[in-house]
């Protein structure tokens, strides 16, 4: 902002007023100058009122329109400054993607969307955006919005497309994994000819109900073939992608639940290129060091298995 560039914010409301620093924050955009402004606010006292279950998941930052970021984590510290997740000692997991080049639109083009349902005020960055250098790499991409604006669940569409595609393996990272049936059926098909899926969770988790609704899934996911990866305490796995063989990748803010599909509004990258997945294979890598398997055997003997 001390350089003379334009900064601009966007919050989700009830996400923030959840996070014990919110208005620390709030004070610290003020000071700075920056333009910001809560999205989906719940403020009946201001003639702000919506439905309280919809949230702006999203995650985007965008950087003169030539640079962007996008991905799972959130702009907060990795215990989320709340004293019980401190106590805990727990620690957030997260990924985040770099990108350069004309896929940047796509995320301004998120960005702005979402800037003018809160404030209406139109942004005019995305038709001054030119980019003249050669591309960064070879990699196709394409941005992909969702939430209860768009029509048909299409997060939830291209998800299913893509796993039934496989011929190999598939490899998914979800925190908050509840599978829609759509899901569960694109798995099974997937096993039956001779797929590998590995899913990778987190061992212990940070918001019960959701928790156990995840485990619930797991004699159905045994049934299906499907190997479970739990990543090791304290840290919570946040990380939301997956990988369809050695062509396809997709990372964002989405999670396979019913939340993700239905009620958050999400963005997700497609990304067509072995490059990419080699990188995400490498971090999967990583997972698996940190991580260890859920065996039938041992899930049977829980004494809860919920």
């Amino acid at each position: 902002k001390e350089r003379g560039v334009e900064v601009r914010v966007l919050l989700d409301y009830i996400s923030s007023l959840r996070n014990p620093g919110y208005r620390r924050t709030a004070r610290a955009l003020d000071a700075m100058g920056a333009e910001w402004h809560y999205m989906l606010p719940v403020r009946p006292w201001r003639g702000q009122w919506q439905r309280p279950d919809l949230r702006n998941h999203r995650k985007i930052v965008v950087v003169d329109g030539h640079v962007g970021f996008m991905g799972s984590q959130n702009l907060v510290d990795s215990s989320y400054n709340k004293p019980s997740n401190r106590r805990r000692g727990l620690r957030w997991k997260d990924l985040m993607v770099r990108v350069e080049g004309p896929i940047v639109l796509g995320l301004e083009a998120v960005f702005q969307g979402d800037w003018y349902l809160e404030t209406g005020e139109y942004l005019s960055h995305l038709a001054e955006a030119e980019f003249t250098a050669e591309l960064p790499g070879e990699l196709e991409c394409q941005i992909v919005p969702s939430g209860p604006g768009y029509a048909g669940e299409n997060n939830l569409q291209v998800f299913v497309a893509l796993l039934y595609t496989a011929r190999r393996r598939i490899s998914i990272t979800s925190p908050y994994f509840i599978p829609e049936g759509a899901i569960m059926h694109a798995l099974r098909a997937a096993t039956a000819r001779g797929v590998e899926v590995e899913l990778f969770v987190s061992e212990i988790g940070d918001q019960a109900i959701v928790y156990h609704a995840q485990r619930s899934y797991y004699d159905e996911l045994f049934d299906a073939g499907v190997r479970i990866f739990m990543y090791k305490p304290p840290y919570i796995l946040h990380s939301k992608h997956f990988t369809i063989d050695d062509k396809v990748a997709v990372v964002g803010s989405s999670n396979m639940d019913q939340r993700s599909f239905n009620l958050n509004m999400e963005v997700s990258m497609v990304v067509y290129g072995e490059s990419f997945v080699r990188e995400l294979d490498e971090v999967n890598a990583v997972y698996h060091q940190n991580s260890r398997e859920l065996t039938r055997e041992e899930w049977a003997q829980q004494p809860l298995r919920s």
